[in-house]
């Protein structure tokens, strides 16, 4: 059922971790071009819905040849693995921001990145690590995707078989969680930014994706303008994007809102993945399918390299949460000047890349020789 890998998904993935990586680093220009500046959804719901779509592609595959175990048990390894990355992320990015809060006297990096109950609680703090409560700015994605994998040990098999039914009962809990008030806790009696109750939804929508991708489909014969479904998603799309400029003028945006729309639409929010950021997703990734139907776009050369940081999100991801705050130390240093600014983004950007063909190669080393016949 399952085919092979697909490079746009690597490609997208590899796109929304140069995007997250790019809106991590305060007043950077480059966070301009970014998603989250046209419409009402970000890199976030990107890296999310391919995490569900990879996922149930790579685990529904082994569980269709090696049976329901054996596949349970590579997504709780592969879970355990994301955990104690989790631990040793979280200590190396507390100790890059320790040493650059020691070199930046304008501001205090050490509360802006959320670390303060580490200092003022110090066992608190690692006991809440430890719970997956404490999760300071940059970290929170990680968390989310390890309760999202975790879950879909359970999933799969239903998921598998029963696609649409758990789409229903997953969209349904969606819906319920910001009214009931479900909800992970956080430290200090709070709740997890990313909700994973509500974010769940989307993961699943990922996998669903993946699973309706496999199956043989007839060829769309109707120009795209005379699709109704594709020319909805592309209204919507625009208008979530004219709305989300006009934030950047709120005398403009205030006058041209009608009240009933603006009642309807906010507030529109991340933590429990609000319906317009959902649908908003839903409609760009629509929209992006159908203008690019094949792979041939990813054989260049620079979205190959994008293809590549996809294929190992998980390096990348954590080399960049830790460019992060040295990107903005730098930046800060040199009294944020546009210049230094663009440059300490590119420069992560190709550390990055870097990262992704050291493994890649350190990979295609690690194969074993085959040896043909002469």
């Amino acid at each position: 059922m399952f085919n092979g890998r697909d490079p746009r998904i690597d490609f997208f993935r590899g796109l929304a971790l140069i995007f997250i990586f790019w809106d991590h680093i305060p007043h950077n220009p480059l966070g301009q071009i970014t998603l989250r500046n046209i419409g009402f959804s970000d890199a976030a719901e990107v890296f999310v819905f391919l995490a569900g779509y990879a996922a149930v592609l790579a685990y529904g595959k082994v569980l269709q040849r090696d049976g329901y175990l054996i596949a349970c048990v590579k997504i709780l390894r592969r879970t355990w693995v994301l955990y104690v990355v989790h631990i040793f992320l979280l200590a190396m990015l507390m100790g890059i921001v320790f040493y650059a809060n020691s070199h930046v006297q304008t501001r205090d990096l050490v509360e802006e990145m959320g670390l303060t109950h580490f200092i003022t609680n110090p066992q608190q703090a690692l006991t809440d690590e430890l719970l997956l409560r404490f999760k300071p700015n940059l970290m929170d994605p990680l968390p989310l995707y390890i309760v999202l994998l975790a879950g879909l040990a359970i999933a799969l098999p239903l998921l598998l078989r029963h696609t649409w039914a758990v789409v229903g009962i997953s969209m349904a809990v969606y819906l319920m969680a910001p009214k009931l008030g479900w909800n992970l806790a956080n430290f200090s009696d709070g709740v997890w930014y990313f909700n994973p109750v509500t974010w769940q939804f989307l993961f699943v929508l990922g996998g669903a994706a993946a699973i309706h991708g496999q199956r043989p489909r007839a060829p769309q014969t109707r120009p795209l303008l005379r699709q109704p479904l594709f020319l909805a998603a592309a209204v919507y799309s625009l208008l979530a994007g004219l709305i989300t400029v006009s934030w950047r003028w709120p005398e403009i945006h205030d006058a041209l809102m009608p009240a009933a729309i603006s009642e309807l639409l906010y507030p529109i929010s991340k933590t429990d993945l609000s319906p317009p950021r959902l649908l908003h997703f839903l409609a760009l990734a629509y929209v992006t399918a159908k203008l690019l139907p094949d792979r041939r776009w990813t054989q260049n050369w620079l979205a190959g390299q994008t293809c590549r940081m996809g294929r190992y999100s998980l390096e990348v991801f954590c080399l960049g949460v830790l460019l992060a705050p040295l990107a903005d130390m730098v930046n800060a240093l040199a009294d944020e000047h546009w210049s230094m600014q663009v440059l300490t983004a590119l420069v992560g950007v190709g550390l990055m890349a870097l990262l992704a063909a050291w493994l890649d190669l350190n990979k295609r080393l690690g194969r074993p020789v085959q040896m043909t016949a002469a």
